[in-house]
């Protein structure tokens, strides 16, 4: 019976263990792909597939790259989100009796993958692993394979929220059971984030020192997640460091909607940074100081005194200028030592890594110095806690050339003096190269032949060669044909025998003995790793405190103050990123006042006049001040939130089948079920998804149920003006909106927030300022002129009762009144009342309407009542 060739068997016994993963298979300086992984591998890296000998009587489908370039095809199917195998040859080949040995050595996948241009530097690159604690909680942690930083904490909420919480982070794979795999497979696939199975953990004994600070029940999670990255990179993990874990009581929480709906991180439009908070904030200099503020940016303090400790250092390097501007220049000439130390551990790192730690390193004096000669005592303390690493400097540059080349297997990366052995190879190396350099002048002078030339090739080694035009005058008897070409010949004599095994075993043995004692240093410095760890931190929180005194300086920013009630007070606040989008233009700057007695405001006012741009510069403001920033305002006083909430922004979520209004009723659901009276809550236009009287009834139902039972600084904007009689029944709320003002025809924005309800809405001059076309301005207009004499319900629904045949007693009581205003507060009896058509089963929804107790019902109870009531409706 005919059988695979023993390679092709050794092949597939390889692929068994990672059927989900492309298999990179070493076959002398190309890494092959065979069957299936072949068709796939060259329709997306684009390479020639062909075709090979494997034994049976069909040749089987094969692609293949060079291993010099194996990175680069590597990173474009992880990118892709593949997961790709890398199998090499671990015996040598004149050894092997048979099949060379070959196992997989590293399995890379999206969420540890350690270099390559997807690898921004001012963004962590995360895997996560989570863990069900019950039906309500997950144990969620996370850590950045190439840094070493690692977080563990708790994820409220069912599997929807956990993944958006990797969406937030930008987490692309996750660890999980088989189990949780199968829940939430398809919400990930919708998401894009792939989830990678592991059943095992690693033995608690060893990754003690890793969670000790974390409570128990989070454990399991970071176990599984460090026996995942044991067994597939299949390497040490001294880099990576001890979990921290984020209690949320620490820190302001944002959830993922909210961190979307305010742009922190990602803009709405493009995606992108620009016209986000982060991308106004980012003054850093160093890639690691990039990725700190990041990691502030998405969880800002909740600790008034860690705040204000953050809030002094950027004061004092307000008023030191000249420190700032050195440190910045500094920075600069600052490489990532985070991402060094994480190649050190992996074995990765190459002489140009170690010499840009070095060159890091060399830096380090220089910045405490400037810290030290500073007057303030922040910073004197900042720079006598940098622990200098100056014994690692040392070593690195005892050690390491000044410009070592990019690959360590081409030599120079060891600096002479380093090892003696390795100084005399060199010599006998460098040495016959003199000689060989004066034998050629030698014999050309000997022979008369100006061309001729000694050369050297890996096969035949090194040779004379004299043109057919010269033979003649070559000295025969002393030279021994090696190699006939077409126009030349090559010779070799004794002499140069005898030089050339001198030479050649000199830089064989030079360059084996160079890398023998390159992974000597690379080892030694892997004690070092935690050292170089908290240096990168302390420069990278340095930076960060750096760059938030430049933003204040350049933007006017202003020191926020902090108090312990639930007061806010900001006095001409601005949005910093719409203000720097402006450029010269004017910003209207507003305040926003929110007391113990009156800390609900409902905002009203003209579509485009500026609502959302308002409710979201107060959390802004917010978030900066906890950040440990200033902030934009002439002034700020504010207390610790724990949370911000938003719903702001119409947007539905086609991937998980829900339409806008649904993705707004949930995002409100999420907002009203965890927010407590020291959160603040921004709600932008509820109930615009539905029917005016549906979203009316749950906007009302809304602020009624935050006012009652939750307490929290609120702002809530609406285009329902009726909702703006609800000051006179909500002791804390008080109405506001954005002024406007009507100037020939048009509408003119002022953006600027006063006491009161709107007066009118303008939609249909805001439609005018786009430009629709006049015929359907001018209709529009005579449109609303009957709306306004003729309640626009009572007219659309006249309309429908002429077209329906009067059904007797199945009817309602619409008021028709040319002055009569939707209300929902009014107990006027109508003026006038007409009998309209309605079938048994309307008049069955309208009894179950009737029977509600409104004030009894939650938000949620609200929308699954009127979703009930709509798909009855929708059947019939």
């Amino acid at each position: 019976m005919t059988t695979y060739t023993p390679m092709i068997q050794q092949y597939l016994q390889v692929k068994a263990d990672y059927k989900d993963a492309f298999l990179f298979f070493r076959l002398g300086d190309f890494y092959e792909m065979f069957f299936e992984d072949a068709i796939k591998a060259s329709q997306i890296l684009e390479i020639t597939l062909t075709s090979r000998d494997a034994g049976m009587k069909e040749r089987i489908p094969m692609c293949g790259v060079p291993h010099h370039s194996a990175k680069n095809y590597i990173e474009t199917l992880v990118q892709k989100g593949y997961k790709v195998a890398v199998c090499e040859q671990t015996e040598d080949v004149k050894q092997a009796k048979g099949v060379v040995k070959r196992e997989v050595v590293q399995l890379i996948t999206p969420g540890t993958i350690m270099e390559g241009k997807t690898l921004d530097g001012k963004t962590n690159h995360f895997i996560a692993a989570a863990e069900q604690i019950n039906t309500t909680e997950y144990a969620f942690c996370y850590l950045d394979l190439s840094t070493g930083e690692a977080t563990v904490t708790y994820v409220e909420g069912d599997g929807l929220v956990l993944l958006q919480q990797l969406q937030s982070f930008g987490i692309r794979e996750m660890v999980v059971s088989e189990q949780l795999f199968a829940e939430l497979t398809e919400q990930a696939e919708a998401l894009s984030i792939i989830l990678s199975i592991e059943e095992e953990v690693m033995d608690e004994s060893k990754c003690a020192q890793y969670l000790e600070g974390a409570p128990s029940n989070l454990h399991g999670a970071g176990r599984k997640l460090l026996h995942y990255i044991e067994r597939t990179q299949m390497r040490s993990l001294s880099h990576i460091q001890p979990f921290q874990y984020n209690e949320n009581k620490n820190y302001l929480n944002i959830d993922t909607n909210s961190k979307r709906n305010l742009e922190l991180i990602q803009s709405l439009r493009g995606g992108d940074q620009k016209g986000t908070l982060l991308w106004l904030l980012d003054e850093t200099v160093t890639a690691m100081g990039g990725r700190k503020l990041k990691q502030w940016l998405h969880q800002p303090l909740a600790n008034r005194q860690h705040i204000e400790n953050r809030l002094s250092i950027v004061t004092d390097l307000l008023e030191e200028y000249f420190v700032r501007a050195e440190l910045q220049e500094l920075f600069k000439q600052v490489y990532d030592l985070e991402r060094l130390a994480g190649r050190v551990a992996f074995g990765n790192v190459g002489g140009r890594d170690l010499a840009q730690l070095r060159e890091s390193l060399r830096q380090v004096p220089v910045i405490q110095e400037q810290l030290q000669n500073s007057s303030k005592a922040n910073l004197q303390n900042l720079g006598k806690a940098l622990d200098l690493c100056s014994d690692v400097e040392s070593y690195l540059s005892h050690a390491i050339t000044d410009h070592p080349p990019i690959s360590i297997k081409e030599g120079d990366v060891i600096r002479g003096g380093y090892d003696a052995k390795l100084d005399e190879l060199r010599y006998a190396s460098r040495n016959g190269k003199d000689w060989i350099a004066a034998l050629e002048q030698q014999e050309r002078e000997k022979t008369g032949i100006k061309n001729l030339k000694i050369g050297y090739n890996r096969v035949f080694g090194y040779y004379i060669e004299i043109t057919k035009s010269y033979i003649h005058l070559a000295d025969l008897e002393r030279y021994e044909r090696k190699q006939t070409l077409a126009n030349a010949e090559r010779y070799i004599t004794d002499e140069l025998k005898e030089k050339e095994a001198i030479i050649l075993n000199a830089e064989e043995e030079s360059l084996a003995l160079e890398y023998t004692l390159f992974t000597q240093i690379r080892e030694e410095l892997k004690q070092y790793i935690p050292r170089l760890q908290g240096l990168a931190s302390a420069i990278s929180e340095l930076d960060v405190y750096v760059g938030f005194a430049t933003v204040t300086e350049k933007y006017r920013f202003t020191k926020p103050v902090f108090h312990e009630g639930r007061s806010l007070k900001i006095v001409n606040g601005r949005h910093p990123v719409v203000e720097k989008m402006m450029n010269q233009q004017l910003y209207v700057p507003n305040d926003c006042i929110l007391t113990d007695d009156r800390n609900m405001m409902l905002i009203t006012g003209p579509n485009m006049s500026g609502k959302s741009t308002y409710m979201r510069q107060v959390a802004l403001i917010t978030i900066l001040a906890q950040m440990g920033c200033y902030v934009p305002a002439d002034e700020a006083e504010l207390p610790i939130t724990d949370q911000i909430f938003t719903r702001i922004g119409a947007a539905d979520d086609l991937a998980a089948g829900q339409s806008t209004f649904m993705v707004e009723m949930l995002e409100s659901q999420h907002a009203i079920t965890n927010a407590t009276e020291k959160s603040l809550l921004l709600f932008d236009e509820i109930g615009r998804g539905t029917s005016t009287y549906d979203g009316m009834a749950l906007a009302q139902s809304m602020m009624e149920y935050i006012h009652n039972k939750i307490g929290a600084n609120t702002l809530f904007s609406t285009h329902y003006h009726e909702l703006t009689d609800l000051e006179n029944d909500l002791n804390r709320l008080r109405n506001v909106h954005v002024s406007a003002m009507e100037q020939d025809g048009k509408v003119v924005f002022l953006h600027k927030v006063k006491k009161g309800p709107a007066d009118k809405s303008y939609g249909i001059h805001v439609a005018e300022l786009a430009e629709l076309p006049a015929d359907i301005i001018s209709r529009a207009r005579i449109l609303l002129e009957e709306f306004e004499a003729t309640n626009a319900v009572s007219a659309a629904t006249v309309t429908k009762a002429e077209a329906t045949p009067i059904v007797k007693d199945e009817v309602v009581a619409v008021m028709k009144d040319e002055s009569a205003q939707l209300s929902l507060f009014t107990e006027e009896e109508p003026k006038e009342v007409i009998q309209l058509a309605v079938s048994k089963l309307e008049q069955d929804v309208l009894e179950q309407i009737r029977s509600v107790n409104v004030s009894g019902t939650t938000p949620m109870d609200a929308l699954q009542l009127v979703y009930a009531l709509q798909q009855s409706l929708i059947k019939k």
